[in-house]
């Protein structure tokens, strides 16, 4: 029995430049290192920049433990425009001059408002999807669907700078949250209208767009090697276990092992020797592997 070692891949945090999406990233890191196997963990809209992570090789089987981390982002939003996409590349549906009258402690108040558990409506130009149609794809035919509010938590919102109508902020919140309708709703509650016309994403999770490859450098193996994560570091948010040989040969096998340690999570990395072995549930007294990386 092997572990799958280098084969297993890595994950490699990306800089996306505003222009291409996500997907264009992707086929552009795929024929950058002539593999098929590679994903991200988080669209980002064309408009915006920032940090995508890369799933790679065998990696690509740990992105549905990435795609739920947290994410940060530094946005700036125009008060007094609302358009149909929540950002600068739709058409403009209402205008309103009552940014003049504002103050920066009235967009501070607005803004610290929206910290916490809330409720939101996704944009109708979105890559959700509804019965199996990608919501922008419905827009563009001219559909409205009422859309139900989801449940996000903003961590943090800070008013970064303000030269009305132009706001500059940065937020941290949970996955799923849209910044552009953050924007939105943010101009709906200074009564003003808003949209997006900046986003630009700093971290996911513990990892920083610092940290990040250009996509200008994906032809550059030395770089790629430096800033790649190991698939243990990358699932370094779960709590994490060092196994023995025995228990390994188990987990390979799809039999349970037995733990009795206290974990804050129903999910637990399983490692041997610093490599990556399983994620595994955690019951009460064993831990059945969901994934296994050895061969």
């Amino acid at each position: 029995m092997n572990y799958v070692g280098p084969d297993l891949g890595f994950v490699l945090p990306v800089d996306k430049p505003s222009g291409p999406t996500s997907h264009d990233v992707v086929t552009m890191l795929r024929r950058a290192l002539v593999t098929s196997k590679v994903g991200h963990t988080g669209t980002l809209d064309p408009f915006a920049s920032g940090l995508l992570l890369m799933c790679v090789g065998y990696s690509t089987r740990l992105s549905e433990y990435l795609v739920g981390l947290d994410k940060s982002y530094d946005a700036v939003a125009l008060l007094g425009v609302s358009t149909t996409t929540e950002d600068a590349q739709g058409d403009v549906i209402d205008e309103s001059r009552g940014w003049e009258c504002l103050t920066a402690d009235q967009v501070d108040e607005v803004l610290n408002s929206f910290q916490g558990d809330l409720e939101q409506v996704p944009p109708q130009f979105s890559a959700k999807k509804i019965k199996g149609v990608p919501m922008h794809h419905r827009a563009r035919r001219g559909e409205f669907v009422d859309l139900p509010a989801q449940n996000i938590r903003i961590h943090q919102l800070e008013l970064l700078g303000m030269d009305l109508p132009i706001v500059r902020f940065r937020v941290r919140c949970s996955s799923g949250t849209y910044v552009r309708s953050l924007a939105r709703d943010i101009g709906a509650k200074l009564k003003v209208g808003a949209h997006l016309v900046e986003l630009r994403r700093t971290s996911v999770g513990d990892f920083s767009v610092e940290e990040a490859v250009k996509v200008d450098h994906f032809s550059d193996g030395s770089r790629i090697e430096r800033r790649s994560i190991d698939p243990l570091r990358a699932v370094g948010h779960l709590p994490s276990v060092e196994v023995s040989q025995i228990d390994v040969e188990k987990l390979a096998c799809g039999n349970t092992i037995p733990f009795e340690d206290p974990v804050t999570s129903t999910l637990v990395a399983v490692s041997k020797a610093g490599t990556l072995i399983a994620i595994a549930e955690a019951g009460e007294g064993y831990l059945q592997p969901r994934k296994v990386f050895v061969q």
